[in-house]
């Protein structure tokens, strides 16, 4: 029987594998990539490399690979051949000749702790092999399907939006971007919440809704929101004025 520590250690072990790779390359970028793939490892950890016994297990996998697979092909495309995000680039500038291990501790292994408390829904979904479906079940996985798309079309809309020469240093609020300031980041929110309702519906799962209250609380006040507006208003004439009419998060209808 596997324990939740089997994921925090697969996880561990994958960061860290990454971190190694990252010191000859000098690109600490090559994390982004892996953030989603990360839960597909701890899910293996979970099932103890057993193919899933039951109808909630193969949800929660399926769903996780859909999500996975369209995130890593999105931050992938955005990222190879262009170098290391500025923000690690930044770092890198800052601690000079320390980074090689800052990085490990401060990017690597932090987000490895992060991914193992998010993933703690899934634990709790394939360990349990209870009647399905619950309306516990399907509940989650219409909130899964609807942030997973709202997650992919805002990207998709961004993308287009940002290849287009006329578009540049103007502000996208067209699309779903016209009701959310990042609505990319509310379907990433919805959808864990969908899947740490599918794992609050078993036994003891409740524990797991910590999992969505973490990567909610990190898209709005760390890494998400605070950190990409600080930058946007200063680099895109009119953020503000957008900021003023248009929801931060929770789509709804812009201000007059």
């Amino acid at each position: 029987m596997t324990s939740a520590l089997d994921g925090l250690i697969a996880l561990v072990a994958l960061f860290t594998t990454l971190w190694v790779v990252s010191l000859p390359l000098r690109n600490a970028s090559i994390v982004d990539m892996w953030w989603g793939p990360a839960f597909i490892v701890a899910l293996a950890a979970y099932l103890g490399l057993a193919w899933p016994a039951h109808g909630r297990a193969w949800l929660v996998l399926g769903a996780t690979a859909l999500w996975a697979a369209r995130l890593a092909w999105h931050i992938g495309r955005r990222n190879v051949g262009h170098g290391e995000d500025p923000r690690y680039r930044a770092w890198r500038e800052q601690h000079g000749g320390l980074w090689w291990w800052r990085s490990y501790l401060q990017v690597f292994l932090l987000q490895a702790l992060v991914a193992w408390i998010v993933s703690w829904p899934l634990y709790f979904a394939v360990r349990d092999q209870s009647t399905f479906p619950t309306a516990w079940d399907l509940v989650g996985a219409l909130l899964f399907v609807t942030g997973w798309l709202f997650e992919a079309v805002a990207d998709r809309q961004l993308a287009r939006f940002t290849r287009d020469p006329e578009n540049r240093g103007r502000v996208m609020d067209r699309g779903l971007w016209r009701y959310s300031r990042h609505p990319n980041y509310f379907g990433e929110s919805l959808l864990w919440w969908g899947l740490g309702i599918v794992g609050a519906g078993t036994p003891g799962g409740i524990v797991g809704l910590l999992g969505p209250l973490l990567i909610t609380w990190l898209l709005l006040r760390v890494s998400g929101v605070t950190m990409l507006e600080r930058g946007l208003v200063k680099s895109r004439p009119g953020y503000e004025r957008y900021m003023a009419r248009t929801s931060a998060f929770v789509p709804w209808p812009p201000r007059a």
